[in-house]
């Protein structure tokens, strides 16, 4: 396995989560890190990334200024710090990676750019 994600669960409205995600040393050191999410009955949208060497970042507007994506080279680690979260933001995220583009490539939104996946970590946000 490529990308283990985990850190999903159950919060109240307005509560945090801290998402994780390890990927093999290989991996991590030359790929665009990110998330996407699917909520029930819908498609799957970009959430955030992050660039090789810590950024730039780039995130979807409707995460913008409450979500935080980072990443550890030392531990091969990319975070998803969510903040201030809602019940819309209910779905499952994935961790993914784009081994292809080079540094300092503009990071891509489309999910046809990431070729890594790994398993989807469930987030509930209750109203």
């Amino acid at each position: 396995v490529q990308l283990q994600a985990s850190g999903g669960g159950l919060v109240q409205t307005g509560g945090s989560l801290r998402l994780s995600c390890v990927a093999s040393a290989r991996t991590f050191s030359t790929s665009i890190m990110g998330w996407f999410r699917q909520a029930p009955g819908k498609e799957r949208d970009f959430v955030a990334a992050v660039g090789q060497r810590g950024f730039p970042t780039t995130y979807a507007g409707s995460v913008q200024g409450r979500f935080t994506i980072s990443r550890d080279s030392a531990k091969n680690m990319v975070y998803l710090q969510m903040n201030s979260l809602k019940p819309e933001d209910t779905a499952v995220y994935y961790c993914v990676a784009d081994t292809v583009r080079a540094i300092f490539q503009s990071i891509a939104t489309s999910e046809y750019e990431y070729d890594l996946w790994g398993q989807g970590t469930l987030v509930t946000v209750s109203s």
